[in-house]
């Protein structure tokens, strides 16, 4: 049934301008319809926000600072935003359309995927993070479903909608956005998202496309928290025997649960991506992994919950609590995520008795008064016991008011010592130097330094960093550290052209770019492993941190000679004049080819490659052995028809005194040995 038909709306026109049509995904914040801009009669997908969401302003300014940030990131791995609007409770943005599927998508039709395909996907997907990363933004949301493939092969990364400045790294809120399958060590822990959180989960989105599972699995969310905090994620080979070594060092690299250890972004990670695949055969690079299932009988197949979206609340984008480590399993939060099916999902399966506090100071205690003193008697009937029962009484309200007092002291001591002499670090960010200090000022703290850096996001002469973090604890009086925006830097692009691709990298680096996707191209001017080209072309004045695409040599290209049915020598003599290396497969295979000449060539003739590039030849080591059989004895027609079904050739040996004989007296090899097939047998007639 066609659930769309139920969806307000399908069929309206948002804003004047952009008709929907259907609807393609519901996510955590939003859903994705496809339109059509009827004022520029093109096909595009509308993201909106769900109406309950548009309320708060946070989710707001999150969303519409995606489209600010991929709007900047003009990047053709990532999804394309044009406009961003309002239309009543509707806030949306109109993006780019891709006709195809998502990574998560194919992985449910084929599981596993042979390594090839799995590095076809992940480089352009590491090029669009590399982008966003060296333009100073984060994901924070990295999983197969922001992974789209169009039907052209066209590899895209969406949905920016987590996406922040790399500046702003903690999160103060207690709380973590994020896909629990895919969130990185620190994220849970510490609230903290850099880059090598997209690195991060780069690495397990390697794991998922060469495995066909996620590393880290359980019954709920808490337990692959828990996991993702205290277990490595396993090497893919462990799952797949047989894998190459490379690839288990490539997840390795980008899972390590210490920050330090990873690639410091997914620029780093692309290039040790390229190094690992240059390093693996083309067999190991198409061996099918045995979790790879039949496209054909998956087709159209359902997840678990009998839907083609999420497979539960573990792959859904969520607001989780963020777990410190002396607690095991992350604690409730009462902060809402953005979806509300997520909240009841998460918030069931991460519900626990909390323990004890570790501080020792702040639980709460009970404070104990001195006991009672015996019950009275009888109303004593002398002046002077009576005198002495009101002394008695006196001192033990003295003594009960003596220990409260001392409790309430004591109390007002440790609130002093955790409390009492701190105040947090005023909101800041985004405001003038002036307005800061006057905030900090009415805050009782005062400036230590003004710093000064370039932000391609943030207004000249803004904060954009203070030291400590705005909502940080900081004594009375203390002192604040403010880095104040220069604005954007410009910087020119280096003539890299004919300089080696390290060199080319480091140059990119000294004037303050970064280098983009690499490409390769044969060249006949340009030595291999040199730079052809590079867009923005030299000259040409870019933002500081932009990253600049390199296109570099393979070599002069050569057209490989065909040598199958040449002798060996000859063959060898052929290719390496023609200015390519040889290299002899090291096992010979039975062929009806003569023994020591070319079966087989690769790659194969009249292909392109470069100039001192390999062509792997196979060399035949003859025939197979075929049984001869015996015709001594048989008439000659009777002999000859036996031979040559038998896949041998026929000659026949008669004297000068046997031309009218019949008969087969002998031949050249005797029935019952074996002769390569196609061979000639020589009859002997009497």
């Amino acid at each position: 049934m066609d659930t769309t038909l139920k969806d307000p709306l399908v069929g309206q026109v948002l804003d004047g301008r952009y008709r929907v049509d259907g609807r393609i995904a519901v996510g955590g914040m939003a859903t994705v319809y496809r339109a059509v801009d009827t004022r520029l009669d093109r096909l595009l997908a509308l993201k909106v926000m769900h109406p309950t969401l548009a309320a708060d302003a946070s989710f707001v300014d999150r969303f519409i600072r995606e489209a600010k940030s991929v709007a900047r990131l003009a990047h053709p791995n990532v999804v394309g935003v044009f406009d961003q609007g309002t239309d009543g409770a509707y806030v949306y943005l109109a993006m780019e359309y891709i006709a195809g599927c998502t990574l998560r998508d194919v992985l449910r039709e084929r599981g596993a995927l042979r390594p090839r395909a799995a590095l076809d996907i992940l480089e352009p997907v590491l090029a669009a993070l590399g982008a966003a990363h060296r333009a100073g933004f984060v994901h924070r949301d990295m999983k197969p479903e922001n992974v789209l493939i169009g039907d052209d092969g066209r590899v895209k990364v969406a949905d920016f909608g987590l996406v922040r400045a790399v500046d702003s790294v903690t999160n103060t809120t207690g709380t973590v956005l994020g896909t629990v399958s895919y969130l990185a060590p620190e994220q849970i822990e510490q609230g903290t998202a850099d880059t090598r959180v997209d690195v991060y989960a780069s690495g397990v989105v390697l794991y998922e496309m060469l495995t066909g599972a996620k590393p880290h699995q359980g019954d709920s969310p808490a337990q692959i928290l828990y996991r993702h905090l205290n277990e490595d994620v396993p090497p893919p080979s462990a799952a797949v025997p047989g894998l190459a070594y490379e690839l288990d060092e490539l997840v390795a690299s980008a899972t390590a649960r210490n920050p330090d250890l990873r690639p410091h972004d997914a620029v780093t990670l692309l290039g040790q991506l390229r190094e690992a695949r240059s390093a693996l055969t083309e067999a190991q690079l198409d061996a099918i992994p045995p979790q790879a299932r039949d496209t054909e009988s998956q087709s159209g197949q359902k997840d678990q919950n009998g839907q083609n979206g999420h497979g539960g609340s573990e792959d859904r984008t969520s607001v989780l609590p963020r777990a410190a480590r002396s607690v095991q399993l992350p604690l409730p939060t009462t902060e809402e995520p953005e979806h509300p099916s997520a909240t009841r999902n998460l918030r069931g399966s991460l519900r626990q008795e909390p323990g004890p506090r570790q501080d020792g100071l702040s639980h709460t205690s009970v404070l104990r008064t001195p006991p009672p003193g015996p019950p009275p008697s009888a109303a004593p009937s002398s002046p002077v016991a009576r005198l002495r029962q009101r002394l008695h009484t006196r001192r033990g309200i003295t003594a009960v008011i003596a220990a409260v007092l001392l409790a309430l002291g004591l109390g007002a001591g440790v609130w002093y010592i955790n409390s009492g002499q701190f105040t947090e670090v005023p909101a800041l960010l985004a405001k003038t130097e002036a307005e800061a200090r006057k905030r900090l000022d009415g805050a009782g703290l005062d400036v230590r330094k003004v710093k000064r850096a370039y932000s391609d996001t943030d207004k000249r002469g803004t904060v954009m960093a203070t030291d400590p973090g705005v909502g940080d604890r900081i004594r009375h009086n203390g002192k604040v550290t403010l880095t104040v925006s220069l604005g954007p830097q410009t910087v020119k692009v280096p003539d890299l052209e004919g300089t080696p691709l390290g060199e080319a990298k480091d140059k990119l680096d000294d004037a303050g770019l970064g280098a983009g996707m690499v490409t390769k191209a044969f060249s006949e001017d340009v030595d291999k492993g040199a730079v052809i080209s590079t867009d923005p072309g030299a000259g040409k004045v870019r933002k500081a941190g932009s990253a600049v695409a390199l296109v570099v040599s393979k070599g002069r290209p050569v057209e490989v000679p065909d040598v199958t049915g040449d002798a060996e020598g000859d063959a060898r003599a052929e290719l390496e004049d023609a200015g390519l290396k040889v290299r002899i497969a090291p096992e010979r295979v039975t062929s009806d080819e003569d023994k020591g000449t070319v079966v087989k060539q690769s790659p194969s003739g009249e292909k392109t490659i470069a100039e001192g590039d390999t062509v792997e030849l196979t060399i035949s080591k003859g025939p197979p052995l075929v049984e001869v059989p015996d015709v001594e004895g048989m008439s000659v027609d009777d002999a000859k028809d036996e031979l040559k079904e038998a896949g041998f050739e026929v000659d026949e040996d008669r004297g000068l005194l046997d031309i009218f004989a019949d008969k087969v007296k002998d031949q050249s090899v005797d029935g019952g040995d074996k002769a390569p097939k196609g061979s000639t047998i020589t009859i002997k007639i009497g």
